[in-house]
């Protein structure tokens, strides 16, 4: 990457981000999402549903044309080189921090590789640290999405950050009632394939250890069936899988679709927030229940 980001002194995220979003809503480069926001009870948890708002969504269709231009190329990344307005900064030598420019969660980060590396390959020590600074500086929920059919809308590697909590109501994550069942450090109450691990702190700073984070990540993987496969650029994944990640605990599941009845499930999915783009995707949850969703969007297999 050719342009030189500031690098973000310990300490200042928060800051930074908070002034990079507020410029970035004045100048127009932020674009979030509108949307009115819903609550679906099933299995045990309060799923958060955010549907788009109709009326916003015509009103952005009418100032901003979805036709492309005719002379528009596409890019090989939308992060490279990263729009200026959106970029927080450096990280570390490896990855840098931007907004997600169409966001429905507010402050959404992105954790982007600063060279070309594809969204497939198996996620670094390198990764992990970018991770475990954010996390360190934002009470957050981290989540990746390997690969497309685990609801990648890009292939350049990138982790992503939301705060938490997710929306109102006593649980951080929707899904933590199901986490929370006793001090087993692997036991759940989740219906779908899983793994799922508690973390501990790092030498009593608020986010978690770098080398923990690795090593827990890896044995998740191969817990639900996903091998390293030797390939250009680095370790592939075998399938795809989505990877959620708190302060206190990660959790992995694998994948058989994207999709189910008309509705794209990503990483936030499995932690009880859904997003549908029009009152057809709401009834379609309303109708299958979202917990049959999630089970029918996971899959594969799972050691014991």
């Amino acid at each position: 990457m050719r342009e030189q980001l500031p690098l973000i002194e310990p300490g200042t995220l928060g800051e930074r981000l908070e002034l990079t979003k507020a410029r970035a809503l004045e100048l127009g480069a932020l674009q979030p999402i509108t949307t009115r926001e819903l609550q679906i009870s099933d299995g045990g948890v309060t799923f958060l549903v955010r549907q788009v708002d109709s009326l916003a969504r015509k009103a952005a269709e009418r100032a901003h044309p979805l036709s492309p231009a005719k002379d528009a190329k596409p890019r090989a990344s939308p992060f490279l080189p990263p729009e200026p307005e959106l970029a927080l900064g450096s990280l570390s030598g490896t990855h840098f921090a931007v907004l997600n420019k169409y966001n429905v969660l507010d402050s959404h980060l992105l954790m982007v590789t600063r060279q070309l590396e594809h969204q497939e390959i198996l996620l670094t020590l390198a990764d992990m640290e970018a991770l475990a600074l954010c996390l360190g500086e934002m009470d957050g929920l981290a989540f990746y999405n390997g690969g497309f059919v685990a609801g990648a809308s890009q292939s350049h590697k990138h982790l992503q950050l939301v705060p938490l909590p997710l929306g109102p109501g006593g649980s951080a994550v929707p899904m933590d009632p199901l986490l929370e069942i006793g001090a087993a450090p692997h036991a759940t109450a989740l219906p779908f394939p899983h793994a799922f691990a508690r973390l501990t702190a790092g030498g009593g700073a608020p986010g978690p250890d770098v080398g923990e984070l690795h090593r827990v990540y890896l044995e998740l993987l191969q817990r639900i069936g996903i091998r390293p496969v030797p390939g250009d650029g680095g370790l592939w994944q075998s399938g795809p899988y989505n990877l959620l990640v708190t302060r206190r605990w990660m959790l992995a599941i694998p994948r058989r679709t994207e999709v189910v009845d008309g509705i794209s499930v990503n990483a936030l999915g499995f932690a009880g927030s859904l997003f549908v783009k029009d009152a057809e995707g709401l009834a379609a949850i309303r109708r299958r229940g979202p917990m049959v969703l999630l089970c029918e969007a996971g899959g594969g297999r799972v050691d014991a």
